[in-house]
């Protein structure tokens, strides 16, 4: 592991009071600042640790409306970059997060293997199933929506908050553009793959106590799909056709065409067949089975190489 990096800790504060100064005092010498962020806290979070830490390496930032998650990350991320930090974690302030897990979350940045790395609590069957079902079957299915929107296929557990990344990493996004509601962590993938950056997952436990959560399960069902829609074909216009060209550039579409006409056409065969009173010929079947058959294939070729195209050389490599 390379030495003379600084590592710093942002902290987002929102209805943490009772757990935040538990989080501070958990973390270890390897830190040179620490950010915590109150996010126009209403229990005065901020203000508390103020008064009640003497942390040389802290420094309390504060919003004067409230911002979300993402705000208050992205106001400690900025404040990191401008006092020279090299590698940012980001803990929650609610003690879900083991601070002495920092280095660990850390070390593939440190050690120049990614920009980005972040904790996955299913990779761990017996700590999975500790999970709450609701925040289980949740993720599961936000995983699954992130690796299509984000094209990071290896990485799993996507609204995970313990975060690594590197400062080379946060200079080649716009930090002003990334959403500051809770699909920050989301959104921060699918920038990050634009720019090229290697994102991995590190094993880690989840925790839960008697904190609340402050994300609503509903609201994340409603919003969440069309976000990942939306950079879903912002990332397949952006990789395939503004920026290369490369045969999956061909195969998506020509996938789409085939795959649309085969069920189209065979739903018109068939509605023709019925209002004559006769049965679709075997031209006509044949022809809507090998349009359907050639569409799925070269999507399926097209997944395969999209998965094959997720970034591998570090940004801060070079």
């Amino acid at each position: 592991m390379p030495s003379g990096l600084n590592i710093a800790v942002v902290i987002p504060c929102y209805r943490v009071k009772s757990h935040i100064n538990d989080v501070l005092k958990n973390i270890g010498p390897e830190v040179n600042r620490i950010y915590v962020v109150d996010d126009a806290c209403p229990e005065s979070s901020g203000k508390m640790v103020v008064e009640t830490n003497r942390d040389s390496r802290l420094k309390v930032l504060f919003h004067s409306q409230n911002q979300g998650v993402g705000g208050a990350v992205r106001t400690g991320y900025l404040q990191a970059l401008m006092d020279g930090m090299d590698v940012i974690v980001k803990i929650d302030g609610d003690g879900q997060m083991d601070p002495n897990l920092i280095l660990t979350i850390a070390r593939p940045v440190l050690a120049g293997r990614a920009d980005y790395s972040k904790g996955n609590r299913f990779s761990n069957l017996e700590s999975m199933l500790k999970m709450p079902k609701v925040r289980l079957i949740g993720n599961a299915f936000l995983s699954l929506m992130t690796k299509f929107s984000s094209g990071y296929w290896s990485i799993t557990d996507p609204t995970n908050g313990f975060t690594a990344i590197h400062r080379k990493a946060l200079e080649a996004i716009d930090l002003q553009k990334i959403r500051t509601s809770y699909f920050f962590e989301s959104d921060m993938l699918f920038r990050l793959n634009i720019a090229n950056c290697v994102a991995v997952d590190i094993p880690m436990n989840s925790v839960y106590g008697q904190e609340k959560s402050n994300l609503k399960i509903h609201k994340v069902m409603l919003e969440f799909p069309r976000l990942h829609l939306v950079n879903f074909f912002k990332r397949l216009v952006y990789r395939y056709y503004l920026r290369e060209w490369s045969v999956g550039s061909f195969e998506l579409p020509i996938g789409f065409g085939l795959l649309g006409f085969g069920v189209v056409f065979a739903m018109q065969s068939y509605q023709l067949a019925v209002s004559i009173g006769s049965a679709t010929t075997a031209g006509q079947a044949m022809a809507s089975a090998v349009a359907v058959i050639l569409g799925a294939q070269l999507l399926l070729s097209f997944l395969a190489l999209d998965v094959q195209s997720e970034p591998r050389v570090p940004r801060q490599s070079l």
